[in-house]
């Protein structure tokens, strides 16, 4: 973990704001005394103004907005253009107009612009890396004051030209505000000319580095790869909360590298436990970093944009790190692992689909294989649910036995499920993509008793080979039980015993009972009744200490 020591100075330009607005509200907010945590004020045709801060909204006077207030306003403005958006000249605020079928304003945001010096600390080094950059966040939360600062610190050292759409990063009017520092500022006509000028930047101007706000248009999106293409750095912002969202967004999913559909071999489809048709990154990403901005103290930063898709795509660990301002405006750092939110790989997000039961009572076998001869006993059990993520409030304790780190080799299997039995033993498993790198292999019966090449090459090499019955989470926890000599902590007959009184109760359930409790269980039973009703679409929770923790299950 990593520390340094943030300095913020912020300059606001509020008391030119304040003169263009109607005496009584301009009185009111003196009076509140709010102004570094003001955003912005409302004034709609017919109802009270209103104050936005940082924690709540106030109404300024008990008087409705007129037109002659909202004509008073414009008039002390500069022009509205395309995008409905004024300003006042050489400030950073920004005047949004509503207009009704006629055309006329009705109603006037009023968005408090401030230039904070120092707040780019937190990603200074990511900026002045020279790569590309894109931010992300919710609106509100601070991506354009971070875009100026950057704007600011790299004209310092390069040749930087902003592409202004709205004319909100450098301020209204021809003279742009001192808070862009030795950066140019382009101009845009109206909105849906962004992309030319984003190419006449690069082709007329010769600059270093480019910024520009709201990447939000398909041909925004094809011209920022083409700057990028061209070797200027290119520091943007869009929409939304997560990268996981942004590869979502069919217009902006280019800027991450896009998806597109592939087909496998049979082969590659075995050993990635797969189905033959997943998704994969298209191309290259045209930024190289993204930054999710949670708040203008918290960040989190994904160094190596096409290896964080790649993982989301196939659901493999996410490595980003986390910034945040502590309590004594120091700057933390710290990488942080969290896995990919997906079904199965290639399928983004599970596509929507609920979770997947398969019903019924079949009997599965676990078997080790060592140069082909069975090494372990079976373990039976029934299949409840085929994949499942862990639930909320439901985890694993410690168990005792081996912790070494153990490598697998799937072959045939889902490597998600692999994961997620890991996760439920609490057991350090990395899942490789050679055989040569591996512990043991873990594989199908049906593909055992097949020899393709990879089994016939582990029992030369003499690497244990793990043979399940089925493609499941649960067989897979009964094969590294055995791995990791791990004793279960539940028989095969309560654990049977507690399913069944879990279906019970669901039956209950929608017959129109209410709540109904179970029987106390071990962590992992709790984890699977848990499950059973999510896939019930019942709520269900864990009460109680150990060893006397059990679920009850809501129909509502």
């Amino acid at each position: 973990m990593e520390s340094g020591q943030l300095t913020l100075k912020i300059t606001d330009d509020l008391d030119l704001l304040l003169a263009v607005l109607p005496a009584r509200i301009q009185d009111a907010l003196r009076e509140e005394g709010r102004a570094a945590q003001l955003i912005e004020i409302v004034m709609d045709l017919g109802r009270l103004p209103e104050a936005r801060y940082t924690d709540s909204e106030v109404y300024l006077s008990t008087d409705e907005i007129t037109e002659t207030d909202l004509n008073n306003v414009i008039e002390s403005i500069g022009d509205f253009g395309a995008d409905n958006r004024a300003g006042i000249e050489r400030t950073l605020h920004r005047i949004s107009a509503m207009r009704n079928r006629r055309g006329d304003v009705i109603g006037l945001t009023c968005r408090v612009g401030r230039a904070v010096y120092g707040v780019i600390d937190i990603i200074e080094d990511i900026v002045m890396s020279g790569k590309s950059i894109l931010l992300l966040g919710r609106p509100g939360v601070g991506k354009t004051t971070l875009l100026r600062e950057a704007a600011r610190v790299l004209s310092e050292k390069k040749r930087v030209v902003i592409v202004d759409t709205s004319n909100e990063i450098a301020g209204d009017g021809d003279i742009p505000h001192p808070a862009i520092g030795r950066a140019r500022r382009m101009q845009v006509a109206t909105p849906t000319l962004q992309h030319e000028v984003m190419i006449e930047a690069v082709e007329n101007h010769m600059p270093q580095a480019i910024v520009i706000d709201e990447i939000g248009r398909e041909l925004e999106a094809i011209a920022a790869r083409t700057i990028a293409e061209r070797g200027v750095q290119l520091i943007g912002t869009a929409h939304g909360n997560s990268l996981e969202n942004l590869l979502m967004n069919p217009t902006l999913s280019d800027l991450v590298g896009g998806i597109d559909s592939v087909t496998l071999s049979d082969e590659e489809a075995r050993r990635r436990g797969t189905q033959k048709t997943v998704l994969e990154r298209k191309a290259p990403p045209t930024f190289e970093v993204l930054i999710e901005i949670q708040d203008r103290q918290h960040m989190t930063v994904h160094h190596d944009v096409a290896e964080a898709v790649d993982a989301l795509l196939r659901g493999w660990t996410l490595t980003p790190e986390v910034r945040w301002l502590d309590q004594n405006q120091q700057v933390q750092r710290k990488q942080v692992t969290s896995t990919a939110t997906r079904g199965e790989e290639g399928r983004v997000g599970g596509g929507g689909r609920g979770p997947r039961i398969e019903r019924g009572r079949e009997e599965y076998r676990g078997e080790r294989q060592r140069n082909g001869r069975r090494q372990a006993g079976p373990v039976e059990f029934q299949e409840l649910v085929d994949e499942l993520p862990e639930p909320e409030g439901v985890s694993m304790p410690p168990r005792k036995g081996q912790r070494t780190m153990v490598r697998v080799f799937p072959y045939g299997i889902g490597q998600n499920r692999l994961r997620s039995a890991a996760k439920n033993l609490n057991v350090p498993v990395d899942i490789v993509n050679e055989l040569r790198d591996a512990d043991i292999v873990m594989t199908l019966k049906n593909y055992f008793r097949q020899k393709p090449q990879p089994i016939i090459d582990a029992e030369r090499r003499n690497t244990p080979v793990y043979v399940l019955r089925s493609n499941t989470v649960t067989q897979m926890e009964q094969a590294l039980l055995d791995v990791f000599q791990l004793s279960s902590d539940t028989s095969e007959d309560s654990f049977d015993s507690a399913m069944r009184e879990t279906q019970d109760a669901i039956q209950r359930l929608l017959r129109g009972e209410e709540s109904v409790e179970l029987s106390p269980q071990a962590a992992p039973i709790r984890s699977q009744q848990h499950q059973l009703a999510r896939a019930a679409n019942l709520i269900s929770h864990s009460y109680g200490r150990e060893p006397y923790r059990r679920v009850r299950i809501f129909s509502h």
